[in-house]
C-alpha cells in the first residue's frame, strides 16, 4: 500500500532538486517522489524520504546511538545548547525561515528552532536510517531527508535563510549555495573543555582536536563573515544511566570498553558542557 506523504513534505517539495539529473521539484507519485525526468525515490513508511542514490555512506548512527541520545536529550542535560542556537536563529530571520539542519540526528535541536519561529519550516538532512525516523516526527513543521552531507545536498540554490550544523559535518560550499544572500549559518561545536571529566577518566574517549578552531576558520572563511560568537558552558549533573547514555550516543561508544563503563569508579557524576556557536552571514 503507498505511503501517503506527510503535509509538511509535501509542502516542503520546493526546496527539493533530483540529486541525479538535478531537476527541481520532484512530485509525489503513489507514495514515492518522482522528478520531470522520471527518477523516483522511495518516501519510508516512518516519514522520511530518502534521495540517496549510488553507493551508499554507512552511517554509524545504529538503532542503539539513536535510543541513547533520545533518552539523553529528554534529560534537558542538553538544552541550553539547544536554547542558543534557537537564540541565533530568531534574531536573524521572520518567522516564514526555512530552515536546513545539516547532520539533524532526532532532530532535537531543529525543533527548537521551529519552536521559537511560528511560522518557519524545518527540513533535516542525515544518513541515519534509525535517526531520521525520530527526526521526521520531531516537529510538525519539519520533514527529514536522507543524505550524505559530504555530497553536493539534493536541494536547490538560495532556497535556506538558515543552515544549522550541531556538532555536524560541515560542507562549506554547499552551505553557501543553499543559503539565500542574506542568511545565516550556524555552527554549534564543542571546545575542549567539553566532557573533558570523562575524557580524562575513561581510555577510547575520542579527543578533541586542539586545531579545531583553526580548521573551522580555514574551511568557512572563503564563504562566511563570523556575525557573533557565543559560549555555553556550565556544569551538568547526571545520574550513572545518563552518563552510559551520553558515551553510548557518540563516536566514542566504538573505543571505550565495556569494563570501563561498568567501573562506577571511573564514571564522573558531573561534567562540564562547553561548546561555542557562531552565526556566520555569507560573503
Amino acid at each position: 500500500m503507498p505511503v501517503s506523504l506527510s503535509p509538511a513534505l509535501e509542502l516542503s517539495l520546493d526546496l527539493l532538486r533530483c540529486p541525479t539529473c538535478r531537476t527541481r521539484h520532484p512530485h509525489p507519485d503513489r507514495g514515492a517522489l518522482r522528478c520531470q525526468v522520471g527518477h523516483t525515490f522511495d518516501v519510508a513508511r516512518h516519514g522520511y524520504a530518502s534521495l540517496l542514490t549510488g553507493t551508499r555512506a554507512i552511517s554509524g548512527d545504529d538503532a542503539a546511538m539513536v535510543q541513547a541520545r533520545d533518552r539523553f536529550l529528554s534529560t534537558g542535560a542538553y538544552a541550553p545548547i539547544r536554547e542558543v542556537g534557537a537564540r541565533l536563529v530568531a534574531g536573524a530571520v521572520s518567522e516564514q525561515a526555512t530552515v536546513v539542519d545539516v547532520g539533524c540526528g532526532t532532530g532535537y535541536y531543529l525543533a527548537g528552532v521551529l519552536d521559537q519561529l511560528p511560522g518557519a519550516r524545518g527540513l533535516g538532512l542525515d544518513t541515519s536510517v534509525r535517526a531520521l525516523r525520530s527526526a521526521a516526527r520531531a516537529h510538525d513543521r519539519a520533514v527529514a531527508v536522507a543524505w550524505d552531507v559530504y555530497r553536493p545536498f539534493p536541494l536547490a540554490d538560495g532556497v535556506a535563510d538558515i543552515v544549522l550544523d550541531v556538532f555536524a559535518p560541515r560542507n562549506p560550499t554547499e552551505f553557501h549555495r543553499v543559503l539565500r544572500p542574506t542568511g545565516r549559518l550556524i555552527v554549534i561545536r564543542p571546545t575542549d573543555r567539553h566532557l573533558a571529566e570523562l575524557r580524562d577518566r575513561l581510555p577510547g574517549m575520542v579527543a578533541i582536536d586542539p586545531a579545531k578552531e583553526q580548521r573551522l576558520h580555514r574551511a568557512l572563511g572563503p564563504f562566511f563573515d563570523a556575525v557573533v560568537t557565543e559560549q555555553v558552558e556550565y556544569p551538568a549533573t547526571l545520574s550513572r544511566l545518563d552518563v552510559l547514555d551520553l558515551v553510548a550516543m557518540t563516536p566514542s561508544a566504538r573505543h571505550v570498553s565495556r569494563a570501563d563503563l561498568n567501573d562506577d569508579g571511573l564514571l564522573p557524576d558531573q561534567v562540564t558542557v562547553s561548546v561555542l556557536a557562531t552565526a556566520y552571514q555569507p560573503r
